[in-house]
């Protein structure tokens, strides 16, 4: 223990250290001087602000840059998220166009007086990535019928900046921070006649970033669903950039979004529904659906599983599972602990649901939400399926993940089955966890079958299987205590499992970003003293 402590706070100690030392350079004038190296050149394409309209959120009533009070902005006191708002400029996406330019250009030029030398919070990464693709693509108001001072100024602003990214982008470990850099980067590149230093540099880091973060499936090596639909929109808007400046796209671009476009036809396209799996909490796709049929995007995708996620379906039910394997360590940000969890859709209502992923680090439901207890599935004796560490103050990635040992699945016109194993109980508890569960479409029903099989049975096992159910939910158990009885606006499912005590526990729902509703699960508890246990579960429509 007491050597544990002394690593972590030697670990900890060198990380702060180097982080300081690294600030200071970067504050220096030797760095001001690297990354001042630029050239005298022409901003000659001029990008199409409705392309980020997938990534923007467009208001429908647009502001005259003339009704801010742009003094008062920037000396108020902003929380952090208020702060990268102001300096990203993504609210130049915002201003209507009847704006007055020498207003817009003259924020711009402030901005540029104030920070033109590198300090740790306006020229934080992604901060400045974002920044360097709205004062491009805004170029009517932030370009058009400048004096040729400000041009000069301008364009030097946009060389060093992206400077400072090339200089940082191999320093990173957010992934989505480095593609939004590298968009950046590619834009500049496009942007500016004659600069491939950019461009060249920039497509070169995005196909690394390809190789090292995505598999051959075309899915994330996280297995987070939200970060597939982030690369799928950002590729496709590097990728209408190159189209619109009349550059040829480069074919490796071509060939993965079609890869991630048919994983997003198959996680969201083919239900419409949002799955609350290792990272994924509810949010609407449809605004992206019509982005991608206004420039022409059609992907479709009739497989059972992907990337370790099953899916059945019919016009009334949808049954998902996860049977996947933990991502390694290193991808394993947003991994939650629940191998085996499912989730049931009803005629487009939540039946089972998993509890949802908090994306908040700095709040103690995000270490919460990564615990097996919070998914839909078997924990044994309070201990979640993966191991996890605490990287630094606010990743915690697994240390010790699941392997699965089988997985099969069926789909027939009357009998569905969705079946799998994992090792995650296996060196703690000498236990496998295996699940099996059967839909008889016809009867509308669903059998479940949840077995633990013991390499040693010395010592007795308590088992908790939780049955996360939707905030809207009505539950109540009959009054013979034997089933539990669930309501869902206008339909009714009977849940029951013979010879296992089944309650109602209060829990948390996680499914909205970084917030939480209380919510209730069906719980199945029991003490494990065989080699083999075998706990039987049905949810039939009322």
């Amino acid at each position: 223990m007491i050597i544990n402590n002394f690593t972590n706070n030697f670990s900890q100690f060198y990380f702060d250290l180097k982080k300081n030392l690294k600030e200071f350079y970067q504050s220096s004038n030797f760095y001001d001087k690297r990354i001042s190296k630029t050239k005298n050149i022409t901003f000659e394409y001029k990008p199409s602000p409705y392309l980020l309209s997938s990534i923007v959120k467009y208001q429908k009533k647009k502001y005259k840059i003339e009704d801010f009070a742009l003094e008062e902005i920037w000396q108020k006191n902003l929380n952090y998220r208020e702060f990268e708002k102001l300096n990203n400029f993504f609210w130049f996406f915002s201003l209507d166009l009847k704006s007055s330019k020498k207003v817009t250009q003259t924020v711009v030029d402030n901005w540029i007086n104030k920070n033109n030398k590198y300090n740790k919070k306006s020229w934080d990464f992604d901060i400045t990535s974002k920044r360097i693709i709205s004062w491009l693509s805004n170029h009517q108001l932030t370009y058009e019928d400048c004096n040729e001072d400000f041009k000069k100024r301008f364009n030097q602003a946009i060389q060093k900046q992206t400077n400072h990214l090339l200089n940082e982008i191999k320093n990173l470990s957010e992934v989505e921070n480095k593609v939004i850099g590298c968009a950046a980067i590619i834009l500049t590149g496009l942007a500016y006649k004659d600069h491939n230093k950019y461009l060249n540099n920039g497509l070169n880091l995005l196909k690394k970033i390809i190789k090292s973060s995505i598999s051959n499936n075309g899915f994330p090596k996280s297995r987070n669903i939200k970060q597939l639909i982030f690369y799928l929109k950002y590729f496709i808007i590097i990728r209408e950039w190159f189209k619109e400046s009349q550059n040829t796209i480069p074919e490796y671009i071509d060939e993965i979004i079609y890869y991630l476009g048919q994983n997003y036809a198959f996680i969201w396209q083919n239900i419409n529904q949002d799955i609350l799996f290792n990272g994924n909490y509810i949010s609407n796709n449809n605004e992206f659906d019509q982005y991608l049929k206004r420039f022409g995007y059609a992907f479709k995708n009739e497989n059972k599983e992907i990337a370790g996620y099953a899916i059945l379906k019919n016009k009334k039910i949808i049954l998902t599972m996860d049977i996947g394997e933990s991502p390694s360590n290193n991808f394993s940000k947003f991994y939650q602990s629940g191998a085996l969890s499912f989730e049931i859709f009803s005629n487009g209502k939540k039946l089972i649901t998993n509890s949802g992923y908090f994306a908040d680090k700095a709040n103690k439901l995000y270490k919460l939400s990564k615990s097996t207890a919070l998914q839909s599935t078997l924990s044994i004796e309070d201990h979640s399926s993966c191991d996890y560490k605490k990287l630094n103050k606010s990743n915690i990635l697994i240390k010790k993940g699941i392997q699965i040992i089988k997985k099969n699945i069926v789909s027939e016109d009357n009998y569905w089955k969705i079946s799998g194993s994992h090792d995650g109980y296996l060196k703690k508890f000498k236990t496998i966890h295996e699940r099996e569960i059967e839909f008889y479409p016809e009867q509308m029903k669903f059998i479940g079958f949840d077995k633990l099989l013991r390499k040693d049975k010395s010592k007795d096992i308590k088992f908790d299987i939780r049955f996360h159910l939707d905030p809207s939910s009505k539950v109540m158990k009959t009054q013979d205590n034997k089933s539990i009885l669930i309501e869902l606006e206008d339909e009714g499912w009977k849940f029951n499992s013979e010879n296992f005590d089944i309650n109602i526990d209060n829990g948390l729902y996680l499914g909205i970003k970084n917030s939480y509703k209380e919510n209730q699960n069906i719980c199945i508890s029991g003490i494990c003293k065989e080699k083999t246990q075998t706990i039987k579960w049905e949810i039939t429509k009322l």
